[in-house]
């Protein structure tokens, strides 16, 4: 039976290598020696490979420089709640498949576990400019929300408006697109509200705009939570996971035996795809 794919949208790849990783950890490999552009480069270069230091994974693969490169999957129910998630993903790669090599054999790259702040598919140059939670955001602005017991409560005291949900049915307050200084000062008046309730049971959170929350934030209201932002004048395609599923499904990562094979494979038509296959869940029966 054929599969059925979704269109995920496209990346840019000028670079000509095209990277795959979790995203929470994209811009901390510098820290721990080359840069990823530097790590990616030389996969590619040995026709695509994985990466991994400490906690940090990639997969990265030589790709087409001039063209959009399609990126599409084909989902699978959550065990949480059923909705549809992510069961294959496949990055076309602009690029035939090797002479010689049996297109019926896909090669093997590695495995990745499901990051639970999602994944990133773009250039391998683009993404070393990646800005996580530590930095500071290039717009300067940043998003407050607050929720809890006695959300309702400061809500009658401060105002904002009611934010999308984010893996629950009902969504914090707070506001969107605030300066960052006046974000975090009104996150203090907040968390010291006397009222009465001295904050308790008020939880609060400033979310600057950096590559990380932007992903997320673009994703929000797709069905399969994916985004897509520049960085580095590149298209990148973020890759969220509902809290829910990821609780369910890739809690615990490699550790847990969660980590899922990342092939090159011929498309059928001449070329060549990345594809990431996350196989069905098999609940142990002594659960």
């Amino acid at each position: 039976m054929s599969e059925t794919f979704v269109d995920l949208g496209f990346v840019t790849a000028p670079s000509g290598v095209v990277v795959l990783a979790m995203a929470s950890w994209i811009d901390e490999w510098p820290r721990v020696g080359e840069p990823l552009s530097v790590r990616a480069a030389a996969a590619a270069r040995a026709g695509g490979g994985h990466l991994q230091e400490w906690e940090y994974e990639a997969v990265a693969v030589p790709a087409a420089a001039d063209r959009p490169l399609a990126v599409r999957a084909t989902t699978a129910p959550s065990v949480f709640d059923e909705e549809p998630t992510i069961a294959t993903l496949e990055v076309e790669l602009g690029l035939p498949w090797p002479a010689g090599a049996d297109p019926a054999v896909p090669v093997l790259l590695g495995d990745l576990p499901v990051d639970r702040g999602g994944m990133a598919v773009g250039d391998a140059v683009g993404l070393d400019a990646w800005t996580g939670l530590e930095h500071e955001p290039a717009d300067g602005l940043a998003d407050l929300s607050y929720w809890g017991r006695y959300g309702k409560d400061a809500h009658e005291r401060f105002g904002g408006e009611q934010l999308p949900p984010h893996g629950g049915d009902e969504g914090p307050y707070g506001w969107l697109d605030l300066p960052v200084a006046e974000a975090v000062a009104l996150e203090a008046e907040i968390s010291t509200w006397q009222g009465g309730l001295r904050g308790r049971g008020v939880a609060t959170m400033v979310e600057k705009h950096v590559d990380y929350l932007r992903f997320r934030r673009a994703g929000l209201h797709h069905p399969l939570h994916v985004g897509a932002i520049e960085v580095g004048g590149c298209r990148v395609l973020g890759i969220d996971w509902d809290p829910g599923d990821h609780a369910v499904r890739h809690h615990g990562g490699r550790d847990w035996g969660q980590a899922f094979p990342v092939t090159l494979e011929a498309d059928g038509a001449g070329g060549t795809v990345l594809r990431w296959t996350i196989p069905p869940y098999e609940e142990n029966e002594d659960d």
